[in-house]
């Protein structure tokens, strides 16, 4: 008999442990009736399951892009090997099937509406409030929306009496709110594995980890407020406050509550914008302290539910471990990394870091810069504009060495970025090197990276590259990558479009060195062409094409025009790259968009929002 009492006991604690859920409020010395133990059981089986089902729907959202990225990787290495022996490349030149074209153009390159996607809406020159997803990432949010909205109310005893019901409902979207916080947190980081795994873009992924936070935000409070009315309907309001006032298992899930809502409110793009160094700092002081309290939440009672808590506090531990590595080797040897700043017309800034450690990147990667000096522990995502391997010659003082090794060693690696002065940090920099000394300074950095998918372009046939002031390092490093390889016939590419709008021909100083060596590359008038237009010039005197290679016009272009006409002449599959500001963008988007019937057409948008 005793046994069987222990069994019995032992079951039911088990039972209690893997199923309780986070029944917030139960009175403690409360006696359970054996009906309302058996609703606990299959209740917390409910949610068990629920959780379960919710961890697969993730699974499931994150498969369907990596069967694509598999098979596109696949298919752009085979059409790549194929190409390489062939000038013609017609069979990749063709349009798409009817199908694809319309999954094309009203579903992957769709704004939501008609035109607008990456353009902000403006409240005034200081303060926006966003922009609009596309079609298919609105499907993916409603449906991962819907799909929580259903785990929360689905087999819920909505027969029973008032407080069970509530009850019911407590329990379940604590459960998937704590449960939405494993890809919330996956999302978040920097070294996010999936940005590689799927190719999808980090500012997609900062999309899906905006709604993903407002959905576990939505989740705890009403998680809280049913534990609250249920407790006010049971006792009154006067329990509930003494709950929160006495009770550490109520206290630390009421402070996890605050801090989501204070995470929601102080994040709404026009604050985040004005004050970003100041909501960064909030944002992770408030984050760390939802997870401690929801960690002390559930573990004071023992509820399953804590193993996603642990999870994401791995995953954050990780991110921030690795973050931390990464500075450290990347920066720090015999040497420091330092930073040359030099500004140039048209406010922007050429930072040339010449690093501790060489390494290398990719076209269309970024890293994170720190400034200890001119704003300490603050960073900033900028994309790398190029790299190149110096060197030095150093002379003994007692001996000069005839041996050549001696006298020329390789140097330090550099990359360097192009930085526009806006506002914060950037502002900061500008007036530091504007006021130096022929405006250029020197100072220690450290960065941190590089981030972002790495895909090549080098499988496409025809590649146009657009771009909108200091939006040109993205496409400057293709461009020199598709050269290269085309000399060394190592990519399919046939016709290289670089098209450059700036408001004043200063602009040019940016990139001057660059496109100076990219210019003398060998075989290089054979596929590239480079189109300027000068939306702003004093006069039509600074219009002038150097050659009819590279070629200035006045005024915005006509993006339909230059496509049909690279259409015409094109070679292979197409790719059409975009970066720049948001109405340029979405003219790009809307012009590929009504021409994939025509040809074979890539779009994509480099865009990164914060």
């Amino acid at each position: 008999m005793g046994g069987v009492i222990m069994m019995l006991g032992s079951t039911t604690m088990l039972a209690w442990v893997l199923f309780g859920g986070l029944a917030l409020g139960d009175a403690h010395g409360v006696t359970l009736t054996p009906a309302q133990i058996a609703a606990r059981i299959a209740g917390g089986r409910e949610n068990s399951d629920f959780s379960k089902w919710m961890m697969v729907s993730i699974a499931a959202f994150a498969a369907l892009p990596l069967i694509y990225r598999f098979c596109s990787v696949i298919y752009s290495r085979i059409r790549l090997l194929v190409s390489l022996g062939s000038e013609n490349q017609r069979f990749f030149a063709a349009p798409p099937s009817t199908w694809a074209s319309f999954i094309k153009k009203h579903i992957t390159y769709s704004p939501l509406f008609r035109v607008r996607h990456n353009r902000e809406f403006q409240l005034s020159t200081a303060v926006n409030v966003g922009t609009l997803p596309t079609r298919f990432q609105t499907f993916f949010l409603i449906g991962y929306l819907v799909g929580n909205v259903v785990f929360c109310t689905f087999m819920i005893d909505y027969a029973a009496d008032t407080t069970t019901t509530i009850g019911e409902i407590r329990n379940r979207t604590g459960v998937l709110s704590t449960v939405n916080m494993v890809p919330l947190f996956l999302l978040a980081g920097r070294n996010n594995p999936l940005i590689q795994l799927l190719g999808i873009s980090f500012d997609t992924y900062n999309l899906i980890h905006r709604w993903l936070g407002r959905i576990v935000v939505v989740e705890a409070v009403v998680h809280t407020a049913c534990w609250m009315s249920s407790k006010a309907m049971k006792s009154g309001w006067a329990v509930v406050a003494i709950s929160i006032n006495t009770s550490p298992f109520i206290q630390f899930g009421f402070i996890a509550t605050v801090c989501f809502v204070f995470l929601m409110l102080h994040s709404p793009s026009a604050l985040r914008h004005a004050f970003y160094e100041t909501f960064l700092v909030l944002h992770i002081i408030a984050a760390a302290l939802a997870v401690v309290g929801l960690y002390y939440h559930l573990a004071i009672k023992g509820y399953a539910w804590l193993r996603y808590v642990k999870i994401v506090i791995a995953l954050w531990s990780f991110d921030r471990g690795l973050r931390l590595l990464r500075v450290l080797y990347r920066n720090v040897g015999r040497k420091m990394t330092t930073a040359t700043c030099e500004a140039l017309p048209g406010d922007a800034i050429r930072v040339t870091l010449h690093l501790a450690r060489p390494w290398t990147f990719k076209p269309g990667q970024h890293l994170y810069l720190y400034m200890p000096r001119l704003a300490l522990w603050t960073s900033h995502p900028f994309t790398i504009s190029w790299n190149e391997n110096e060197q030095f010659v150093k002379f003994d003082d007692e001996k000069l060495s005839l041996h050549r090794q001696d006298i020329v060693h390789a140097g330090q690696s550099s990359l360097s970025l192009i930085i526009r002065r806006r506002t914060g940090f950037t502002n900061t920099l500008y007036k530091k090197a504007y006021d130096a000394p022929e405006k250029i300074f020197t100072t220690r950095a450290l960065v941190e990276g590089p981030y972002g998918k790495a895909d090549t372009l080098g499988s496409y046939g025809t590649v146009v590259l657009i771009a909108g002031g200091v939006g040109i390092t993205h496409p400057v490093p293709y461009v020199r990558e598709l050269v290269d390889g085309y000399v060394q016939g190592t990519v399919a590419t046939r016709r290289i479009t670089l098209v450059w709008v700036i408001q004043s021909p200063e602009h040019l100083e940016w990139i001057r060195p660059w496109m100076t060596d990219i210019l003398a590359m060998e075989r290089r008038r054979e596929v590239l062409k480079v189109l300027l237009f000068v939306t702003r010039p004093k006069s039509t005197k600074e219009i002038h094409s150097p050659s009819a290679t590279v070629q200035m016009f006045p005024g915005r272009p006509n993006i339909d025009t230059l496509l049909d006409m690279e259409i015409d002449q094109k070679m292979g599959k197409m790719a059409v790259t975009v970066c720049g500001s948001g109405s340029l963008s979405d003219d790009v988007r809307r012009a590929v968009r009504n021409k994939i019937h025509k040809a074979n057409i890539d779009f994509i948008e480099e865009a990164f929002s914060w």
